[in-house]
Formats: C-alpha cells, sequence, structure tokens
C-alpha cells in the first residue's frame, strides 16, 4: 500500500510540474520597435536640421524635434476580453531615445482580434500630473490650457512664402476653447489599431509612423497659416487629431 501511495505521489509530481512548465511557456513578452517615415523614405535624427521634406501643401521643411507619447497597449480576444497592459513611453525620436519599448506585463499566447495602443494619454492617465518622468522632461501642458501632458511635439523649420526659414511647432494635446467663461474640451487622443495576430512566441511589433501623413489627409496643412500657437487653437487640434487617424502602421510581427 505504501508503495502504492509512493508512485501516486512521484506522478502527481510530475503532473504538477508538466502543468507549471506550460503556463510558464504560454506567457510571452512583448516589444513594440517604433521606426518613422516620410513616406517612402525612412527618416532618424540622422535626417532632422536639414530642410529636405516636403507636404502635401508643397512646402519645404526640415524636423528639429519629434517626441510623442503612446500608452494603453491592448490585446482583444475573440471573445471581447480586453488584456490591458500597464505603462506608457515617451518615443524621443530626437535622442533616439526610448525607440523600442517592453511593456512589464505578460500575455498569454493565443489569437487575438485585435492589439491597439493610445496615442496620448486618455482623460483618467492624462490628469493631475502625476508622472514625475514626465514633467522632468518637460512634457507639461499649462494649467490655463487644461493641464496634463503633450501627446507630440513635432518642430522644425519651413520655407514660408515669403523665401523665408521659418519655425513651426506641430504641438498635439487635448482641445481647449478659453474664449468663453469656462474652458470647453474636446477630446484628440485616439487609439490605433494594429488588426488581429497570432501570437506563439515571443513577439516584436514593429509599427511605422508615416511623419507626412501629419501634413497630408484629410487636412492639408498650410503651414503658412498654422505654424505656432497651436496648442491654444482649438481648431487647429481637432485638425491634428484627424491626420493623425493613417500615421502609424504595423510593419511586421517578429516571433
Amino acid at each position: 500500500m505504501k508503495k502504492i501511495i509512493y508512485i501516486f505521489s512521484i506522478l502527481i509530481s510530475i503532473f504538477s510540474c508538466a502543468s507549471d512548465s506550460d503556463d510558464n511557456i504560454s506567457q510571452i513578452t512583448t516589444t513594440f520597435n517604433f521606426t518613422h517615415s516620410w513616406d517612402n523614405t525612412n527618416v532618424s535624427n540622422a535626417n532632422f536640421n536639414t530642410i529636405q521634406f516636403k507636404n502635401e501643401n508643397e512646402e519645404n521643411l526640415s524636423i528639429t524635434k519629434l517626441r510623442y507619447l503612446i500608452s494603453k497597449i491592448t490585446f482583444i480576444k475573440s471573445s471581447g476580453e480586453e488584456l490591458v497592459l500597464d505603462g506608457y513611453n515617451l518615443i524621443d525620436v530626437t535622442n533616439n531615445s526610448k525607440l523600442t519599448y517592453s511593456p512589464v506585463n505578460t500575455i498569454p499566447t493565443g489569437t487575438y482580434a485585435n492589439v491597439k495602443f493610445t496615442f496620448g494619454f486618455n482623460n483618467d492617465d492624462n490628469y493631475n500630473n502625476n508622472y514625475q518622468d514626465l514633467n522632468s522632461a518637460s512634457w507639461n501642458v499649462p494649467g490655463i490650457l487644461g493641464g496634463g501632458y503633450h501627446f507630440m511635439q513635432l518642430e522644425g523649420k519651413f520655407i514660408d512664402n515669403t523665401a523665408t526659414e521659418t519655425g513651426y511647432a506641430y504641438h498635439a494635446i487635448r482641445a481647449v476653447d478659453n474664449s468663453g467663461a469656462t474652458q470647453v474640451f474636446q477630446d484628440t487622443f485616439f487609439e490605433v489599431n494594429l488588426g488581429e495576430v497570432e501570437i506563439t512566441n515571443n513577439a516584436t511589433f514593429n509599427i511605422n509612423m508615416n511623419i507626412a501623413e501629419w501634413f497630408k489627409s484629410p487636412n492639408t496643412w498650410d503651414l503658412n497659416a498654422l505654424n505656432n500657437m497651436l496648442m491654444p487653437n482649438f481648431n487647429a487640434q481637432v485638425l491634428i487629431f484627424e491626420n493623425g487617424q493613417n500615421v502609424f502602421s504595423l510593419e511586421s510581427v517578429s516571433q
């Protein structure tokens, strides 16, 4: 009898270890790698500070700064269940910093109906300036414009209609209208949907931002009219939001 109990205990131990091993194998890490382009031309900080790009409005321009915030990376199962990964990432192309982001959370292998992330912060996160690293990066929005944080800073120079090299600051924040007795806000963060993906192993998502799209569609951007003081400009922030819808694309998933 003791021998039978001993053998039974060994079998339980073996199956338990096997189960633990399967659990470990089924949990994978994800990495998000952000690249940048101007339509079909790759862009890095090596291309900055030289007027070499032409936007949809036929204006020649340079890029001197590009930083933007992504958050709320979410994996959605076919059942509709959402796995939201903790954290956010301030991508700084200017300084070649944080172009790759690996959330702390792991996710199970399987097929996901959609993977998405938020450009900027949603209203729950964009509150009270509680993120010390973003504060240190001077990422805050002034209280008169509603506080919270920037979503993007895109800056450079362009040749204006007097053939003069002029600076532009294409900054994205939550749209605010200060023209009345009380502030009126409109949400301008947006979700980027990467589509269905099957995850079988540790996965790297290669995501591209086409910078040219910020100036292209559906609103052809006129830098002569809209080049600075865009943060307090409610209508400009809505236009930026609309143009951002087709900026990001999933290039590939490496596993």
